[in-house]
């Protein structure tokens, strides 16, 4: 198979990458929300949030159909309540391990390799362990990639049990 260079704008011009120029570019994006805080309280880092009003957030819970539709998760160390930030939709997301048990409840971070679901027990909160009462909703929010990473990819539909 035939090598091509790609193409890039050169002076604003579309041309083949000249010789000995290279590519730097990322591979992976990430997508972020900026949306306010519509609860009560502070929402810390890692919690999974779905959307309650225009550009506005409420920690999301798997127990009802209109709280399990999270859509993100903090990235921000914390928002404030009535305060906006970051909220992050997919991509890897980083935290501590302590930040990461304040939202799983675990000890020591995220188990590497499992498999996180949307709480239905616990607004804001995350679960190894899918629900399995009636009338709740499972909802895949991601799989962690070590103690301290998470990849984010929230399912875009929950099942109701």
């Amino acid at each position: 198979m035939a090598s091509r260079k790609p193409l890039v704008m050169v002076n604003g011009i579309p041309a083949q990458l000249p010789a000995g120029d290279t590519l730097n570019a990322t591979a992976s994006e990430v997508d972020v929300l900026g949306l306010t805080n519509g609860g009560a309280s502070a929402a810390p880092i890692c919690s999974p949030v779905y959307i309650s009003a225009a550009n506005t957030f409420q920690l999301a819970r798997a127990n009802a159909s209109g709280t399990y539709r999270a859509v993100a998760l903090i990235r921000d160390a914390s928002i404030a309540a009535a305060a906006s930030g970051s909220c992050q939709s997919d991509g890897v997301l980083t935290a501590s391990t302590a930040q990461w048990d304040a939202v799983t409840g675990q000890t020591g971070g995220l188990t590497t390799g499992a498999q996180y679901f949307l709480s239905s027990t616990t607004a804001g909160r995350l679960t190894t362990t899918a629900p399995t009462t009636t009338g709740e909703y499972v909802l895949p929010m991601g799989t962690a990639l070590s103690t301290t990473d998470f990849e984010i990819s929230i399912s875009p539909f929950g099942i109701l049990l």
